[in-house]
C-alpha cells in the first residue's frame, strides 16, 4: 500500500493557521484519485474534475467552519461523492441501483503451475470485467483494490455499513468471475481459454483473500 500523507495534519494548518502551502499539498495528494472516484459517477473527465475542484475550493472558503473534520479525506470523498449525485441528478436520468440479494460466495481453484498468462493480457481482462460491474460495485471494490480503503472508510464515504460493504465486495469478485467466464466461453481460441481459464480463478481467490484481510 502507498504511504498515504499526514491528512489530518494538513488539514489542521488549512483550518487554524490559513496555510495555503498545506492546502496545495492536500490538493496533490488527494486530487486525482477524487478524480477518478468521481468519474465512476459522472463519466466524463472534465466533469469531474470541476467537481473535485469545486469541492476543495468550498472547503478552503469555509475552512473556518471545518475544524471538527477529524477524517479528512473521508469527508472530502462524501463530498466529492455528493456532489457527482448532483450532478447526475441535474445532467442525466442515470440512477444508483442497489446490488441484488445473495448469500454464498465461492471460489474454486483450478490452477495449473505450468501454465501462465501475459501479465498485460490478464489486467486488461480484469478491467473490462470490472467496467461492467453494478456502479456500486465497481466503486467499492475500485476503492479498496485500488486505493487500499478499509471497510469501516468505504462504508461512511456511501453512508452504508461495513458489513454491506464486504458483502458487496465479494459479490463483485463473484461477478468478476463469471464475467471472465463468459469472456473464455465466448473466445475464438479455446486453447487461449483453457490455459487463461484457470489462472484467472486462482488469481481472484488470491485477490480476495489479499482484500478480505486489507479492509479489516
Amino acid at each position: 500500500m502507498k504511504h498515504r500523507p499526514d491528512t489530518l495534519g494538513l488539514w489542521k494548518q488549512i483550518c487554524f493557521d490559513d496555510d495555503l502551502k498545506a492546502f496545495e499539498s492536500l490538493f496533490y495528494s488527494l486530487n486525482n484519485r477524487l478524480i477518478k472516484f468521481c468519474i465512476l459517477y459522472v463519466h466524463q473527465k472534465e466533469a469531474a474534475e470541476e467537481i473535485v475542484s469545486d469541492v476543495f475550493v468550498k472547503c478552503w472558503e469555509g475552512r473556518r467552519s471545518l475544524t471538527g473534520i477529524i477524517n479528512p479525506e473521508t469527508y472530502l470523498f462524501v463530498c466529492v461523492k455528493n456532489q457527482s449525485l448532483n450532478y447526475v441528478k441535474k445532467y442525466s436520468n442515470i440512477h444508483l441501483v442497489q446490488i441484488e440479494s445473495s448469500d454464498k460466495v465461492e471460489f474454486i481453484n483450478t490452477y495449473d503451475p505450468e501454465r501462465e498468462l501475459e501479465r498485460k493480457e490478464l489486467h486488461f481482462l480484469l478491467d473490462q470485467a470490472i467496467s461492467k460491474l453494478p456502479q456500486q460495485a465497481c466503486i467499492i471494490f475500485k476503492l479498496i483494490k485500488e486505493d487500499g480503503m478499509k471497510y469501516k472508510e468505504v462504508a461512511e464515504i456511501l453512508n452504508i455499513s461495513p458489513r454491506t460493504v464486504q458483502t458487496q465486495l465479494f459479490r463483485a469478485i463473484k461477478k468478476l468471475s463469471a464475467i471472465l467466464s463468459e469472456h473464455q466461453l465466448s473466445g475464438k481460441s479455446t486453447n487461449s481459454a483453457t490455459i487463461i481459464t484457470p489462472i484467472i480463478g486462482f488469481t481472484l481467490t488470491l485477490l480476495a483473500i489479499k482484500i478480505f484481510f486489507i479492509g479489516l
